[in-house]
């Protein structure tokens, strides 16, 4: 019977520890989701709430921090006007998450039209009851990559 009650336990246990990753998932996944909607809009004030103050952003044409990526999209320099997100990937270690998305991304940088493949990778910490972005990765792939699962 104690081994029963036990084995009940450790189910139980286990249940709910991939209950409460699946929902985490889904959190950050909708987050992400609502960061393009966010850069679309230039809606800075949410960005700047997201973005930790010590976060890193890489670009084809550059590394820079928080207040030059929020300067960057509020002054249009580059207008991420669409990201279709074609394949979402998550990891959760502790209190980091790894999101990856395979996007299509239509912006306009320095006035040109750009339509771009890429592989997003974007960093969060879970500060307090709030994911905090720490870096976000823009790698330039063919259509046909595939984030492995």
């Amino acid at each position: 019977m104690k081994k029963l009650v036990f084995l009940l336990s450790i189910l139980l246990v286990s249940i709910s520890s991939s209950f409460a990753q699946t929902a985490a998932e889904k959190e950050l996944i909708q987050l992400s989701m609502d960061k393009w909607q966010w850069m679309s809009d230039k809606d800075v004030d949410k960005l700047e709430k997201l973005f930790d103050a010590k976060a890193k952003f890489v670009h084809m044409s550059g590394t820079w921090n928080k207040d030059e990526e929020l300067d960057i999209i509020k002054t249009g320099r580059i207008w991420y006007k669409k990201a279709t997100v074609k394949d979402t990937a998550v990891e959760i270690v502790g209190n980091t998450a790894i999101v990856w998305n395979r996007i299509t991304l239509d912006a306009i940088v320095r006035e040109q039209v750009a339509v771009t493949e890429f592989t997003v990778t974007e960093v969060y910490q879970k500060q307090g009851n709030d994911w905090k972005m720490l870096a976000l990765t823009f790698s330039s792939v063919r259509d046909t990559h595939q984030i492995k699962h």
